[in-house]
């Protein structure tokens, strides 16, 4: 009986222990996304291939010797700021008729807020604390794709992104424009954690005619897909850092 509890204790924790440092199916995520985005793979493979690769990071979660636990209030996704910051009034700059993820780089929505920063002269410096400001994550979560590579004459909407899956509530965050990005796929980050600092990147963001923000999303699966709902309530009642 004390062998059999001694090899289940060490299956528990050898599992936990590959499940922290297999990324390959983050790494993967993260090349299907940017497939997605480039248009580069059709709708219906790539619906199969997004419930796949989902699964195996749920699975991965399952063998963690940790479990993440669900928070009851977000941390704002701005250190410092808080939902005043959010453009339009109540938030009414959310928009998301159109917008499918299956669609990439290709879509008419705005399912999203904008955070603004006090950025008059557009250098992603505070005019206030003349530093940068730090983009954090709202919940504990997976890093399943981002990207810090960005030029001026690229189309692509996000800029530098980055998407975290919370497995606790199932609920993707995204976070786009950002200036630089300090985490990569596979990276396992905690509420409240800088996972960048706000920039100007993305088509439409490093206009001068668009003042600095976050561009900032929540999705919730529905039939497999992520699906973007409104997440206004939550940033309204979220801890500012």
């Amino acid at each position: 009986m004390q062998k059999l509890v001694l090899f289940f204790s060490f299956l528990l924790i050898s599992t936990g222990a590959l499940a922290q440092r297999d990324t390959s199916a983050f790494t993967k995520f993260n090349d299907f996304n940017n497939l997605v985005l480039n248009g580069g793979v059709k709708k219906p493979e790539a619906q199969k291939q997004f419930e796949t690769l989902l699964k195996r990071i749920n699975i991965l979660e399952m063998i963690r010797a940790e479990r993440i636990i669900p928070k009851t209030q977000w941390v704002f996704p701005l250190k410092g700021y808080k939902s005043s910051a959010i453009g339009g009034t109540h938030g009414n700059g959310y928009f998301d008729k159109g917008y499918r993820y299956l669609d990439g780089n290709k879509h008419g929505a705005h399912p999203a807020h904008d955070i603004f920063i006090n950025d008059r002269n557009q250098d992603c410096i505070d005019d206030h604390t003349q530093k940068a400001v730090d983009v954090i994550a709202v919940d504990d979560g997976w890093v399943i794709a981002c990207t810090n590579q960005w030029e001026p004459n690229s189309n692509m909407r996000g800029g530098k992104f980055i998407w975290i899956y919370h497995p606790a509530t199932h609920i993707f965050t995204y976070y786009a424009h950002n200036n630089q990005i300090f985490v990569k796929p596979g990276g396992y980050v905690t509420q409240g954690q800088k996972i960048a600092e706000v920039g100007r990147t993305g088509y439409n963001a490093y206009k001068k005619r668009s003042p600095t923000h976050l561009h900032f999303s929540a999705f919730k699966l529905v039939d497999g897909i992520p699906v973007p709902y409104n997440p206004y309530e939550q940033l309204k009642k979220a801890k500012t850092l």
